[in-house]
């Protein structure tokens, strides 16, 4: 028997182990006849005993073979089960760890039989607490966390466990560079996500902090970014977002006085007097649990699962409005083939996937035309000239929610090193820009960005009604009314068939017309839609609406699990591009694109399906390290099949479309 057989169907892995050690383990698997089944065993290293080996036992081997080898602990300091007692109920340890110089006392104490870390960590801290052993680990082979029990309220992630030869403290003083996150990350080495590690924090802390729980996350990721911005471009410099020795007090005066220095790099986020707010001992445990993750990485799953999962707790679901998964971004980006020369806007721009996406589709595009490595898309590393000129002249976003808009901001600045004209406007309510942008404070953050908006009104238009953008792309909301005449009556398709003008209509109706004046002729447009649009008799003046002016290039059906655990409202994409005597000859008949989702991507909870090593049954993971997502909406980096983003090029290329020649 392998592994791979054993951990099927389970929430135990092998994947953190080496592949020597789990060949050696399973050479040392043998069956055992019980009642004519033939039953898997393997000689215990500790016990040296025939145990029945399940996916707990074969995780608990693993892991202590992995003590013995990387970390010298000696065989005579590992004991299996040991008694851990509650008053008169008596509990039995996976793996316990004996003190070097009291052989009695639990020194780190390790969790099996709990295969999820929210429950595993509660029994953990209970015999932490019981034995007053100061390290615990909880692993289930796929994922490993580390604590260090500072008192029984307070479990501090840690890096590692020492080894056999250092100290505790040893580990906790570490100082590390950024080539030493890189290492450790989590994400890579442990399978952790940001998206995990906040929600323990919440568990932890942030549920009694008294604090809102966005901000002070925001804050912290924030000065993380800087932090790792700085020791990215000083391979001699340590980084400083680290929990190393310091008293809480002594903590919280140098993540601060780090904060105050990512507000003076990336202004317009936060004002000059906001202040870290978590108490001293709440911020230790935020900044141990966050420390070893690495938030630059070549995308923005990383930042933007954390982001997701936290704007829909404080407020985007209540508004209709849902994070666009990065594969659907990314499919509209390769579909709609943005180019240097192009004007880009996202009208609903949320954590500005699709603006960001579109400037790394964009930078791999000028680095190859200068004979450049391609480098990676979010990263701290610095970008030439050619790569900020186009993010500072060339790509705009807006959205109505200014927590949303902050975030976006923060990616765009810290993508688009430095550059960002994310705005803090209702894209749909533009008859009151005016008023907005002569306010001091909107001045302060947005001037600069909203006076290059304005050079893109055609000429003649100053009432922000219409623009001349090359490209728009957005995911607008579709929950939820506009019931104000000033709105409504600004718009054609606030009518209805008899001309007059409805009581309520939909945001995403609306935001089709908006958009749609977005562009100039020959421009182009992906936005998702419900999947009604499509099909209701009812909707029929909006989809004649949209014919009249523009081609209609494709329609691409999303799968109903996209937007979950959000919603699950059936949607789909639409493509479109401007009539135009040049770029879009108008034509009464022509082919349009038609596909549909087939894969998932994610299960009926709302997690993510990730591409399985057909011959390992392991999660694959990509060049960086990441996870991919099982999908067919294009081909991921070689490592996947071509899928509908690909099939759409060959058919632009064979229609001739203008952006695909």
């Amino acid at each position: 028997m392998n592994l791979n057989e054993l951990f099927k169907n389970t929430d135990y892995e092998g994947t953190i182990f080496s592949d020597q050690d789990k060949a050696a383990l399973e050479t040392r698997i043998f069956t055992k006849a019980v009642k004519n089944i033939e039953v898997p065993y393997v000689k215990c290293i500790i016990r040296e005993k025939d145990i029945k080996l399940t996916p707990e036992e074969a995780v608990r081997q693993l892991y202590t073979q992995m003590l013995i080898s990387k970390y010298g602990y000696p065989k005579d300091r590992i004991q299996f089960e040991t008694h851990i007692h509650f008053g008169r109920e008596v509990k039995r340890a996976d793996i316990t760890i004996m003190d070097k110089d009291r052989p009695m006392v639990p020194y780190i104490i390790v969790e099996l039989k709990k295969p999820k870390l929210s429950d595993g960590k509660e029994q953990l801290k209970s015999y932490c607490n019981a034995t007053g052993a100061p390290i615990g680990v909880w692993t289930n082979g796929e994922q490993i966390s580390c604590y260090n029990r500072k008192d029984p309220n307070f479990f501090e992630a840690i890096s590692d466990i020492p080894k056999a030869s250092q100290k505790l403290s040893d580990i906790i003083n570490e100082k590390y560079t950024y080539e030493d996150l890189k290492r450790i990350d989590k994400i890579s080495t442990q399978k952790r996500s940001l998206r995990a590690l906040i929600k323990e924090m919440e568990d932890e802390v942030l549920a009694s902090a008294g604090v809102d729980s966005f901000e002070e996350i925001f804050k912290l990721i924030f000065t993380k970014l800087y932090d790792e911005l700085i020791c990215a471009n000083d391979s001699t410099a340590y980084l400083q977002f680290r929990n190393n020795g310091n008293t809480d007090y002594e903590l919280k005066e140098k993540i601060q006085s780090l904060f105050d220095e990512a507000k003076k790099k990336w202004e317009g986020i936060f004002t000059d007097e906001s202040k870290i707010l978590l108490s001293p001992s709440h911020l230790a445990v935020c900044v141990s649990t966050l420390q070893d993750i690495k938030l630059f990485n070549n995308n923005l799953d990383v930042v933007d699962d954390a982001f997701e999962y936290l704007m829909s707790k404080a407020q985007k679901g209540e508004k209709g409005q849902y994070f666009t998964p990065r594969y659907v971004i990314d499919m509209c980006v390769k579909m709609m083939n943005p180019t240097s020369k192009d004007k880009i806007i996202d009208t609903a721009c949320g954590s500005s996937g699709f603006t960001v996406h579109s400037i790394f589709k964009v930078w791999k595009d000028i680095r190859r035309e200068k004979g450049l490595e391609e480098g990676e898309g979010f990263t701290a590393a610095e970008r030439i000239p050619e790569e900020t000129n186009f993010v500072r002249d060339n790509v705009f976003a807006i959205d109505f929610d200014e927590k949303t808009v902050r975030v976006a901001r923060t990616l765009n600045l810290i993508a688009g090193d430095g550059q960002t004209n994310v705005l803090h406007l209702n894209t749909l309510d533009y008859s009151r820009w005016v008023e907005i942008t002569k306010q001091e404070d909107w001045i302060d953050t947005y001037n600069e960005g909203f006076k290059k908006l304005k050079k893109l009104q055609p000429k003649g238009v100053s009432d922000f009604s219409r623009f001349s953008f090359d490209l728009v792309m957005a995911n607008p909301p579709f929950a939820g009314d506009i019931k104000e005449n000033t709105i409504i009556s600004r718009y054609e398709l606030g009518k209805n068939t008899a001309g007059k003008w409805h009581k309520k209509v939909s945001r995403d109706i609306l935001f089709i017309e908006r958009n749609l004046s977005f562009l100039k002729p020959g421009g182009r447009m992906a936005i998702v839609l419900p999947q009604g649009r499509f099909n209701n008799a009812s909707d029929k003046a909006i989809r004649d609406f949209i014919a009249e002016r523009c081609r209609i290039l494709a329609v691409v059906g999303l799968h109903g699990n996209v937007f979950k655990p959000h919603t699950g409202t059936k949607t789909s994409v639409l493509f479109v591009q401007k009539w135009d005597d040049v770029l879009c000859p108008k034509k009464e008949d022509y082919p349009i694109f038609f596909a549909t989702m087939q894969k998932p991507s994610k299960d009926n909870s709302g997690d993510k399906i990730y591409v399985k090593n057909p011959e390992t049954g392991e999660n694959l993971l990509d060049s960086h390290g990441h996870l991919i997502v099982d999908h067919d909406l294009y081909n991921h980096d070689g490592m996947t099949q071509d899928g509908i983003a690909e099939a759409f090029a060959e058919f632009a290329k064979r229609e001739g479309l203008s952006f695909f020649q």
